[in-house]
């Protein structure tokens, strides 16, 4: 089917409230997801790119282990954050400003992907992204996400999180790349579970903060290809 028949839509919402994002992603992943159960009768519905801020917010997965979050409710409030637990993969992690926040609604059967494909297609974009800064990043055998030095026990470190959704080959929540965010946010937790592994992000690596909108445009840039190479 052609992206003309099964467009693949972007928005940009903004910063925008976790929840509120959430719940905006559940409504067009249950359009998809209805109508692939009973097609009959219904207009095919888009799938989408949506990229977005939050404020500071800690999320945690669906098997993820609440004791990866490191403070109390009390404390929550004093550093301007809040805690959700969602219906996503993977265990905790940190958004908030200078974060690029990927969710991709797409129907992987359209696409010819697996779900092991997917999320390949997504760090392979971020690795490719990070290339044309001079960052050299990699995936990390047996983990999710994008690393840095990923095979250096000591120096591995995470600049982007994947966590995803998937019901009848439909995806929801997605990628959060460090761009220019505060890193002492991620104190607080253990990000995505990992005690001894450490976070970066675009600004840390580079030496000084980066042109947040040109790189939004860039990676948009980079995953709409993929995904139209994929649904040709």
């Amino acid at each position: 089917m052609s992206e003309k028949e099964h467009p693949i839509l972007f928005e940009d919402l903004g910063l925008i409230d976790y929840q509120e994002a959430r719940d905006y992603q559940e409504e067009r992943f249950n359009l998809l997801v209805d109508y692939k159960r009973l097609p009959e009768g219904k207009a095919l519905p888009s799938q989408y790119l949506l990229f977005c801020e939050h404020p500071h917010v800690y999320t945690l997965g669906k098997s993820g282990d609440k004791n990866n979050l490191l403070i109390q409710q009390e404390f929550l409030k004093k550093i301007d954050a809040t805690y959700y637990k969602t219906n996503r993969g993977g265990d905790i992690t940190y958004h908030g400003p200078g974060q690029v926040v990927g969710y991709p609604i797409v129907d992987l059967e359209k696409l010819g992907l697996g779900l092991k494909q997917y999320i390949s297609l997504l760090e392979d974009s971020i690795i490719e992204l990070l290339e044309g800064y001079g960052i050299k990043a990699t995936n990390m055998e047996g983990a999710t996400g994008v690393w840095l030095d990923a095979a250096h026990p000591v120096k591995a470190r995470k600049i982007c999180a994947i966590g995803v959704r998937s019901g009848r080959y439909v995806t929801m929540h997605g990628f959060a790349l460090n761009v220019n965010t505060n890193l002492d946010y991620f104190s607080y937790i253990n990000p995505c579970g990992y005690e001894t592994k450490g976070v970066t992000s675009m600004e840390k690596e580079l030496g000084g903060s980066c042109d947040f909108e040109k790189i939004k445009e860039q990676l948009r840039t980079i995953l709409m290809q993929r995904f139209l190479s994929e649904n040709q």
